[in-house]
């Protein structure tokens, strides 16, 4: 019977440190924004850089250098925001699970922010994808979400 209850007790507390580090590991898998802003209509990511007006007055600039943006290749991304802290772009698959896709970008020069990202092909051949970028400034955690198509 003291078998039975150690068995018990050993998988409630396994149970409980998978829960505990789910918790800790969402904000990675789920980013938290403080403020989503969203860009105008008429941007379109595939055909140009898309500008965003930022609620403290400033503004971002978010840009890849090859278009139409391949897939299973790496392209550059581009984005210029005035005393951003950091910046990471989440690329997510709008209709289709693709995985964890994050880079964290660098700052080549004072607001500007340079890396590489490469997407995954889809087996339907064309898909909607979302680029958020995730924006660390002085006064505010921003999610800017562009989306594009592919293939």
């Amino acid at each position: 019977m003291n078998r039975k209850i150690l068995i018990d007790l050993v998988g409630v507390l396994l149970i409980a440190l998978i829960v505990l580090i789910g918790y800790k590991l969402s904000p990675l898998l789920l980013p938290k924004a403080d403020l989503t802003v969203e860009p105008e209509a008429s941007c379109k990511l595939q055909e140009g850089p898309c500008q965003v007006k930022l609620p403290d007055g400033g503004s971002l600039s978010f840009d890849v250098a090859t278009r139409p943006i391949p897939l299973v290749k790496p392209f550059e991304l581009r984005v210029e925001a005035a005393g951003a802290r950091s910046v990471v772009v989440d690329f997510a698959g709008v209709d289709m699970d693709m995985g964890y896709n994050r880079p964290t970008l660098t700052e080549a020069s004072p607001g500007v922010f340079t890396g590489q990202a490469t997407l995954p092909v889809c087996v339907t051949g064309r898909m909607t994808w979302q680029a958020t970028v995730l924006l660390d400034t002085p006064t505010a955690r921003l999610a800017v979400p562009f989306r594009f198509v592919t293939g």
